[in-house]
């Protein structure tokens, strides 16, 4: 991690370069060290763990302080990408034990090697050989979830 740290800290800058207040980026370029740092689960808890801080400083940059997300996704930092690479979509399938979490429905999902109950994250990224930049993410919601229908989507089938 040493050794990108410097690379990391101009990527944070130049990312949450929108935030108004300097805490906002500090805590912002600490959650983005995080996410870098080795281990499975990047959930709050484990990240502060590895990063050795509160929990509680990463848990309030997530979910009370007040950022646009929408600036921080149209940074300038994904067009650099986008200059010597091109777009590719992707669909992430995410297995789900319960049925009543957002979107779930059932489907084959790779995860499992089977069909079973999943959600879809589908994501539009920049890539070049040096870098990878999600541009755009959203939770995709299946006919099953819309009480107009009654099918579920064929196209997950």
């Amino acid at each position: 991690m040493d050794e990108v740290r410097p690379r990391l800290e101009a990527f944070a800058v130049e990312m949450l370069g929108s935030l108004a207040r300097r805490d906002q980026r500090a805590k912002g370029e600490l959650y983005v060290r995080g996410l870098m740092l080795d281990g499975k689960r990047k959930s709050i808890q484990p990240m502060a763990e590895r990063l050795g801080v509160d929990h509680q400083q990463l848990q309030q940059f997530i979910s009370s302080s007040t950022w646009d997300y929408v600036e921080v996704r149209g940074c300038p930092v994904g067009g650099r990408a986008h200059r010597s690479g091109g777009v590719c979509d992707r669909q992430h399938r995410f297995p789900q034990g319960r049925y009543d979490s957002p979107g779930v429905a059932r489907m084959y999902c790779g995860a499992l090697g089977k069909r079973g109950n999943c959600q879809i994250g589908v994501s539009v990224n920049l890539v070049s050989d040096h870098a990878l930049a999600v541009v755009n993410w959203r939770l995709f919601i299946p006919h099953s979830w819309d009480d107009g229908t009654a099918e579920d989507d064929r196209l997950l089938a």
